[in-house]
């Protein structure tokens, strides 16, 4: 993996966040490329809840100021960095007042999922895209996690799909069992649309379920990785008939022999 560049997306990351599947993977693959000689950048949002203080967040004036449209609004994007103590990786947070000032993740203090985490999820793909061209670093792999980072594939795919700096690049996406239960906004696939994704790549978020988004973001990568014990059998029928590279759940120290061989054997 020497000198490889592989650029995780999260929708949580530890030591961020708190500690569960995503946000623990999110740190421990990291952290295993990154140890093996790769150059390694991570993206996550920048909840309210992260404390930017003791985390030492600073923006960075050179990669924020940028509008991004959603929904056919203009938000500006802020651009806020740190590095993960004693690792040496850094961490890029995409910010926005109206999207993630908010003192919580992806619900209200009763658990109601906030109603424009759809848009959230969009301005965080776009805003993530943007700033890696803007860094002008081009990635090896993309490696996506969680439901909030989820449309990440589709818009490189189709939305960004004339950007020449990604034509290489290959993009995993991680599946977990951890996801929400209902819907996002109902008319999620009526903003990804107005951005000129053509409705047949996107219409498995007719309904816009963790399934069927965690299914969009399948469909759309290159190879999979299985971030849980037991996720469901739709899901799982569903990874193993996409014909894609997929790397079956395994322990950390599995892990560590597994995933690094996956991206050089299977993805690059």
């Amino acid at each position: 993996m020497e000198d490889k560049r592989i650029l995780y997306v999260s929708s949580e990351v530890v030591p961020y966040l708190a500690e569960n599947e995503v946000s623990l993977q999110s740190y421990e693959m990291p952290k295993m490329i990154n140890d093996l000689g790769g150059q390694i950048r991570i993206f996550m949002p920048r909840y309210g809840n992260i404390n930017e203080r003791r985390h030492q967040l600073h923006e960075v004036i050179r990669l924020s100021g940028m509008n991004l449209v959603v929904n056919d609004m203009d938000m500006p994007l802020i651009i806020k960095v740190a590095s993960i103590p004693k690792e040496r990786i850094q961490v890029y947070f995409i910010d926005n007042d109206e999207y993630f000032k908010r003192k919580a993740t992806f619900s209200d203090e009763e658990g109601v999922l906030y109603p424009d985490n759809d848009e959230r999820a969009i301005f965080f793909a776009k805003g993530v895209v943007e700033t890696v061209k803007k860094l002008n670093w081009v990635p090896d792999v993309i490696h996506v996690h969680g439901w909030m980072a989820a449309l990440l594939p589709v818009y490189l795919k189709h939305y960004y799909k004339d950007e020449g700096i990604f034509a290489e690049t290959k993009i995993i996406s991680s599946v977990y069992e951890q996801g929400f239960e209902g819907e996002l906004d109902v008319n999620l696939l009526d903003k990804i649309l107005f951005d000129n994704i053509s409705k047949e790549a996107v219409d498995v978020i007719e309904k816009p379920t963790y399934e069927n988004i965690m299914k969009l973001s399948v469909m759309h990568s290159d190879a999979v990785v299985v971030g849980s014990e037991a996720i469901s059998p739709t899901l799982t029928k569903f990874i193993e008939s996409s014909n894609k590279p997929f790397l079956p759940f395994g322990t950390k120290e599995n892990m560590k022999e597994v995933y690094p061989l996956f991206i050089k054997n299977q993805v690059l």
